[in-house]
This record gives C-alpha cells, structure tokens and sequence, in this order.
C-alpha cells in the first residue's frame, strides 16, 4: 500500500455499505448528524482493514456529504482531517474524498467558511504524491481568492511555492497553465527576476505545430477520453491524466505575450523580436489580417531597435525579405529598407516621414509618458540606432574625414557625435580614431608591420605566380607556330601525289 497500489479486498462490504448509508442519511435528515457519522465511522473501519477501496471511499464520501448537508463545516473540517489520518488508510479513498471536498468549495456560506476548508485541504495534501495534483488545485483558488482581495504579494507567494513541473500525475497542459499564471503574478508583482526563472521552466518545443489528426484518431482519442472518465469516476481507481490536447493556441500566445513583457522591461529588443516572430509562427494569427499587421509591424520595429550585431544584422535581412511587410505595413517596409541600404538617412527626414506614424502606436512617444516611460526611451533608441547606421555608412567610404564635416553629416553637435562614435569604438562595431588638435576623424585601421610585410609577400607570391603562367602561356605559343608550317607542306605533298 505504501507504493499506493491497489490491494486485493480481504472482504467484500458493498452488502452492509448498500444497507448502512441510507439509514447514516435518515438519521442525518433528523437533526443528528454526528450520530449518523458515527454510525458510519464503525463500518470504515471494518472496510479500511479489509482493504474493500469501492466501499470505504463510499463511506468517506457520505461522511463529509453529511457534514455539509448540515451545514456544519466545522465537522466538515474535522472529519476530513480525522478520516485522512486514520491508521492504514487508503490513498484512493483519501484521493476521492478530497476531489468531494473540493466540489463544495462554491457551496460555501461565506467568505470565511471557503477559506478554512481550503486550509484543511491544503494541510490534508501536504507531502502526499497521490494527491499532489488536488493540493495544487486548491492552492490555486486560494490564491486567485488573494488576487481579488488585492493582495498581490501573498497570492505570488502561495502560487509559487508550487513546483509543478515536478509532478507526474499532472497533465502537461495544466502543468503549463500553472507556469504562466506564477508567470503572470510575479509580473503583477514586479517580481522581473523571479518571472524570468520560471518562464524558463516551460519548453517552446511544446507549442511547435503539430500535424492535424485524421477524423479517425479524433474519433478514437474522444472514445479514450470517456474511458478514462469512467475509469476514474469508478472507485478502483485513482484519476487519471488527461490525454495532451494538440490544440497550444492559447498557450502559445500567453506564453509569448508575457515572454515579450519581459524583454521589453529589459530593453532586449533582439529577444523581443525572435518572440514576435514566433507570434507570427502560429495559424491563428495568420489568419487573423489584424493580429498578423501588428505582429509584422512589432517585428519591424524591435529588429531595428535592436543594438547592431552579426546576428541583428542576419536577422535584419531576414525579416527584409518577409514579402507579408510590404503588403500589410508598407510605411514599416519603407523605414526597413532605409536600413538594409549603405546610405545615409537623416534622422530629421525619419522623424518628419516617420515620426507621427511611429507615435501612434504603443511602442513610440516622442515625449516622456507616465504611464510607459518606456515608449519614449524607444523612441531615442530608434534614434540612436539611425546616427549609428549612418556613422557606419561614413566609415564605409570614408578613411579620414574632418570632424565639421561629420557633424554636419549626421546632424549632431560634436559632443554628441564623438559620444556615439565612442560608444561604437567600444563595441567593435567600427573602428575610429579621432585628433582632437587636427579635427580629424580616421577610419582607416593601422597595420602592424607584420601585416604589411604578409600582404607584399602575399602579392609577390601572387605576382611571381603570374609570370609563370605568362611564360608558359608563351613557350605554349612558340610551340604552336613550329607545328603548324610542318603541317602545311606535308597537306601540300600529299596533295600533288
């Protein structure tokens, strides 16, 4: 029993059980309601240590059904904590009589009453596997109930305390469904550090697409359902996981939705990008000509938000290439592809182009919000990100260039633009040196000598190799000119013979 497998009864009571509950029910509809639990009391016992499962979770079951038809919870409350404690009791029986218990829970009379039977529920399930399942069922509704006192903090801390991607007996859906309600508390909470850690808790592979199912499989895995229903509805044996459900939409996008709250508070705009694209990765939003605008437009612009990087810059292209941009948001297509060509773009010209369509949305606010001070650091970020392209156009085609000159070219005071070019010195994005007394910025790299004399080797090699095709080339022609006379006088001769 210990493993919680199922023991053959020593004896069979379902007679005596038939013949006991009716009258335990007489009794209870008159007022007496603890001489019927006593009654009934004396048979558990005789089932429990005949080890009769059917009968004794029966038994238990009119137990606690008496004590909430009379509206005593505080009997309620005991019994189950009596019942559960009772020596070699049986785990399904527990089992079942928690998963009745739990049912009562919206036939509570008060606010108060709820709150004590989940606490005797919670410590009824405390450290028992078989009935992990029901405990973090019930430490769920405890802490919604927190959540909609407004106590935030305690419903985070009750919810949290639940590891269950430890837990078996647990479907994988619901598993995940827990996952992002902790997820979505800690947020709520300001919690960022802790969210992060249990995002991770759930694989991405789980939402990959899955190849729709023939109507047969349908057919067979709804019989298999009701099986398992029944199975578990029956008293030999315990509830049994529900069959993985195909259809992750929802789970997908809430996943998604809350992994993009993260980076964002984060300012990882490369991460919030690869999240977008995910979004758009799902049928339903494909579908859906509205979700799949937005989804393309964010994807725009946290591509371009996003710090330059070999893989920004791969990823950047790939977008480019996305032909859905240029259909459903042409004005986003138009700035993208300001930024996969080599050339300047000034940022007054975005901002009087771009500006007013880019503020209106939820991402952008050309001046501080209380509400999102967020959107207006994007704001300067899509800035920064347009001075920094253009300082790497300029170092593109040009090795040394007066420092008046570069600010005039990037519409910058020369605080600012030797700032920036500072900042991408530092990255390795390019590199720069700039004289300060002679107001010349240079981009051209300086060689170690090592290098010089590698490149006039390698030319030399390059060159001698060069020659040496040219003189074959050569003795191959003087070659040609001594056959081919030969070849003429012998056609000649044997043209006269």
């Amino acid at each position: 029993m210990s493993d919680g497998s199922i023991l053959k009864a020593d004896k069979d009571y379902t007679s005596e059980v038939d013949a006991a509950l009716p009258e335990a029910e007489k009794t209870a509809k008159s007022g007496d309601a603890q001489g019927a639990i006593d009654k009934l009391l004396a048979l558990e016992k005789k089932t429990r240590q005949a080890s009769d499962l059917p009968s004794t979770s029966r038994l238990l079951v009119s137990v606690v059904t008496i004590a909430k038809e009379a509206g005593d919870w505080n009997l309620l409350n005991e019994q189950v904590q009596l019942l559960s404690k009772k020596h070699g009791q049986l785990k399904q029986a527990i089992t079942k009589m928690v998963q009745v218990v739990m049912g009562f829970l919206d036939q509570t009379p008060s606010m108060e009453v709820k709150l004590s039977v989940i606490e005797t529920l919670r410590t009824v399930t405390e450290g028992k596997i078989f009935v992990e399942v029901e405990r973090a069922r019930v430490t769920r509704i405890l802490s919604n109930i927190k959540r909609e006192q407004g106590d935030i903090s305690s419903a985070t801390d009750i919810l949290c305390e639940l590891q269950v991607e430890t837990f078996g007996s647990m479907s994988r859906r619901e598993k995940t469904e827990f996952i992002l309600e902790q997820v979505s508390l800690c947020i709520e909470n300001d919690d960022w550090t802790q969210a992060g850690i249990l995002s991770r808790k759930i694989s991405t592979r789980y939402f990959a697409r899955k190849p729709k199912k023939s109507q047969e499989e349908i057919e067979k895995a709804r019989k298999e359902k009701e099986q398992r229903a029944r199975l578990a509805a029956d008293g030999t044996v315990g509830e049994l996981d529900e069959p993985e459900d195909d259809d992750v939409t929802d789970l997908k996008l809430r996943y998604y939705e809350q992994q993009i709250t993260l980076a964002k508070h984060d300012d990882k705009y490369l991460e919030a990008c690869k999240h977008y694209r995910q979004v758009l990765d799902t049928e339903a939003v494909e579908d859906n000509p509205d979700q799949l605008k937005a989804a393309l437009a964010r994807v725009v612009y946290f591509i371009l938000l996003a710090p330059y990087d070999n893989e920004q810059n791969d990823l950047l292209h790939r977008v480019a290439q996305d032909t859905r941009i240029a259909e459903s948001c042409p004005t986003e297509a138009q700035l993208l592809k300001l930024f996969t060509v080599p050339e300047l773009m000034r940022w007054p010209n975005i901002e009087a182009n771009f500006g007013s369509h880019l503020t209106s949305t939820d991402i952008f606010t050309a001046h501080e919000d209380r509400k999102d001070p967020k959107a207006h650091k994007r704001y300067l970020d899509l800035r920064k990100r347009v001075i920094e392209h253009n300082v790497r156009v300029i170092a593109k085609y040009y090795t040394r260039v007066t420092f008046p000159r570069l600010t005039t070219l990037l519409d910058l005071p020369p605080q600012e633009t030797e700032s920036v070019i500072s900042e991408l010195v530092t990255s390795k994005t390019i590199y720069a040196r700039i004289d300060r007394p002679a107001q010349v910025v240079s981009f051209e790299r300086k060689r170690e000598a090592d290098e010089v004399l590698n490149e006039w080797s390698g030319n030399m090699k390059g060159l001698l190799g060069l020659l040496e095709r040219i003189d074959h080339l050569i003795t191959k022609e003087e070659m040609m000119a001594r056959i081919q006379p030969v070849e003429g006088k012998a056609a000649l001769k044997a043209g006269a013979s």
